[in-house]
């Protein structure tokens, strides 16, 4: 079994059984059977998107004989996305330290992204989430939710230049951020796109996707591309980043994404170095291992702050 924030993943031999936890942590909420329930189905059919062949079932887990049983007859007491395995070895993050990804991963991935997002829904309700107000209100959460962490995972230097940074592009690219939301650019996206959620087999599959909350998976196709060219930069393969930007850019025909990558670089950076902050506060990570979140989080912010120095 292994844990994360929001769920028990117990990996089975062939198969993988990923239960919720019964949780309301704010911007997600799985705090009774039926919202877990129905956020299974969620996950399920969002990440099908991308990895249609892993994500199997959503399957009961009922009580039989004083244990559980997964997609036993009984009442269901619990439920579980089941998934097939995916070959660890397999997966971007663990690729990249070894020099394992190659030009021609990085063009194929480019190509399932871009076709990817030009089929992904959009329209009026999901285009609002592209507004000036809503790119706004996103980024001062960001600074507001990280400020107990100056001093600790980011010096005050750091936040400050990195919300200069940010206000100053808002307030000077209204007519830009405008023009994304008419050209149906912001689309029902993967939302959480980093190296570690890409597995390269012959059929590369993106996928947990988020599912928990429509406001950080409708975004800009720029802000989803952005997300794995930053990851990439902080694996120190800038070339693989520029590779798949410049492929996404020739396929998509979406040259002024360029005016943005950027900028929502310095974001992305910046929200996973909120995130791996939020593990200094959970009480179930052992004191040894934040050593570690914290060296990670610090990385984060600092490759959002050089951003954030290109862009001033």
């Amino acid at each position: 079994m292994v844990q994360t924030q929001m769920s028990f993943v117990f990996l089975a031999g062939d198969f993988v059984y990923k239960v919720k936890k019964a949780v309301d942590l704010g911007y997600l909420d799985y705090s009774t059977l039926e919202k877990r329930h129905f956020f299974c189905h969620q996950e399920l059919e969002l990440n099908r998107r991308l990895c249609p062949d892993v994500y199997l079932a959503v399957v009961p887990i009922s009580e039989d004989r004083g244990g559980f049983r997964i997609e036993g007859t009984s009442k269901a007491v619990e439920y579980a996305v089941k998934m097939k395995m995916l070959p660890r070895e397999r997966m971007m993050d663990v690729l990249l330290p070894r020099g394992g990804v190659s030009r021609e991963m990085i063009a194929r991935v480019a190509g399932k992204l871009a076709g990817f997002h030009r089929q992904a829904r959009t329209g009026q309700e999901i285009a609002a989430f592209g507004r000036l107000d809503v790119i706004r209100r996103n980024c001062d959460e960001n600074f507001a939710q990280t400020g107990k962490y100056i001093g600790v995972s980011i010096t005050s230097k750091e936040y400050q230049h990195i919300k200069s940074y940010t206000d100053t592009f808002i307030d000077s690219n209204t007519s830009l951020f405008d023009a994304r939301v008419r050209e149906g650019r912001v689309r029902d996206c993967h939302g959480d796109l980093h190296a570690a959620h890409v597995c390269l087999t012959d059929d590369i599959c993106i996928y947990d996707c988020i599912e928990f909350n429509d406001r950080f998976r409708y975004a800009d196709v720029a802000s989803e591309l952005a997300f794995l060219a930053m990851d990439l930069d902080r694996y120190q393969r800038v070339d693989l980043s520029r590779h798949l930007v410049d492929n996404y850019v020739k396929l998509s025909e979406d040259g002024e994404l360029l005016k943005l990558l950027n900028f929502y670089k310095c974001y992305r950076a910046y929200v996973r170095g909120k995130v791996e902050s939020f593990k200094l506060d959970d009480p179930y990570i052992p004191e040894e291992q934040k050593r570690n979140v914290l060296a990670i989080a610090q990385g984060y912010f600092k490759l959002a702050e050089s951003y954030a120095s290109r862009g001033s």
